[in-house]
């Protein structure tokens, strides 16, 4: 147990998210780990926060001990592969992020390079997570591009925002991110005439931040 725990304590963070399918010891097998993981939760040094996802609880003021949130969880499982991104956040919850709306979701909607299906629903401890598969691959240089435009596909279903507030929000995001059209061109043809109809009347085709690209 002790072997187990010195490596979880060499490798991971407090509060980090640790997956069992990714711990490799040399000589212990995966039976063996689960015994020693469970021994180690009963005893208070570990926490499990899903099935086969761990952490290592930091100090807390609370009798329950510290939470992990979810959305670590959902950037290290679904948004990250081996440091490189493959995936990004969608739906109301960017909305939310983005300011155009106040709604708080009852979901996690995420894109992903590792979803399976166009569209599938799962859970993540108490959370309800909807994995859809991207476009295009994500890469670390385009997840930004994608993102926004499957956005301004239903921006106007999902915004709050509307008018020249909606113009001004949606310039001063692709400011924030130096957005050119020059990265969102390539990626047009893989969306509905919707989206065209939605960036031409929200004027954001012909934002100066883009027509510099």
């Amino acid at each position: 147990m002790e072997t187990l725990y010195q490596y979880l304590l060499t490798y991971y963070k407090e509060n980090e998210p640790i997956f069992l399918a990714e711990i490799e010891i040399e000589g212990m097998t995966m039976c063996n780990m689960r015994q020693q993981l469970k021994k180690l939760t009963d005893a208070g040094k570990l926490k499990r926060f899903d099935t086969g996802i761990y952490f290592l609880p930091a100090k807390s003021i609370f009798k329950s001990g510290s939470q992990i949130n979810p959305e670590k969880v959902i950037e290290k499982k679904y948004l990250q592969d081996g440091g490189k991104r493959c995936g990004y956040i969608s739906g109301l919850l960017f909305f939310n992020q983005i300011g155009l709306t106040t709604q708080l979701p009852m979901q996690y909607e995420v894109v992903s390079n590792k979803a399976t299906n166009n569209y599938r629903e799962t859970s993540l401890a108490k959370s309800r997570v909807i994995v859809r598969r991207p476009k295009a691959p994500v890469t670390d240089s385009n997840y930004k591009a994608l993102q926004f435009l499957d956005m301004m596909k239903d921006v106007d279903v999902y915004s709050e925002v509307t008018g020249k507030a909606l113009q001004e929000r949606l310039y001063q995001y692709m400011d924030s991110i130096s957005l050119s059209l020059a990265e969102l061109e390539p990626y047009f043809s893989y969306y509905p005439d919707k989206l065209y109809k939605n960036l031409v009347e929200t004027r954001v085709i012909y934002n100066g931040i883009l027509t510099q690209g």
